[in-house]
């Protein structure tokens, strides 16, 4: 496999994890709405029940705008080429893990191995940044080493 389907194939697993979580959002806004259609008329506007579905539903549409922003973010990713340094959109594999410097996912799988898709603000991602094949970098008191990156 060459690098270029190594990368789509591990950005390609992440955008899987992400429309799950999109499609969860979506049902269980969707849900929540419905609970709300079939209570019937607002009749008191103090009613506690109607305000916890509107906010449930409120909750998971902010979920949904969240997840669909991940996916845009995911799809740029996926159109940029390997790359030479720990930056956004690169697939950094290391000693002890392989990290997606891109979006904050967290675990996923890709072709039954685990990556950890991290974020720019965190601690980890701020470890990893700039880095290249061959540095050395610290995370949770445990050093590893950039053996290749995508």
């Amino acid at each position: 496999m060459t690098r270029e389907e190594q990368r789509h194939a591990v950005i390609t697993a992440a955008i899987v994890q992400q429309q799950q979580v999109a499609d969860i959002a979506q049902k269980e806004m969707d849900s929540a709405q419905q609970q709300c259609n079939e209570y019937g008329a607002n009749v008191d506007r103090y009613d506690a029940y109607r305000t916890k579905l509107m906010r449930q539903r409120d909750m998971y549409a902010k979920q949904l705008s969240n997840a669909l922003a991940a996916l845009r973010v995911l799809d740029e990713l996926d159109k940029q080429p390997p790359h030479q340094f720990a930056t956004h959109g690169a697939i950094v594999i290391a000693s002890r893990g392989r990290f997606f410097l891109s979006i904050g996912a967290g675990k996923f799988v890709a072709d039954g191995i685990p990556y950890f898709a991290i974020s720019a603000q965190t601690p980890a991602y701020m470890a990893i940044k700039d880095k290249s094949v061959g540095d050395t970098f610290t995370i949770n008191g445990m050093a590893q080493t950039i053996i290749d990156i995508l």
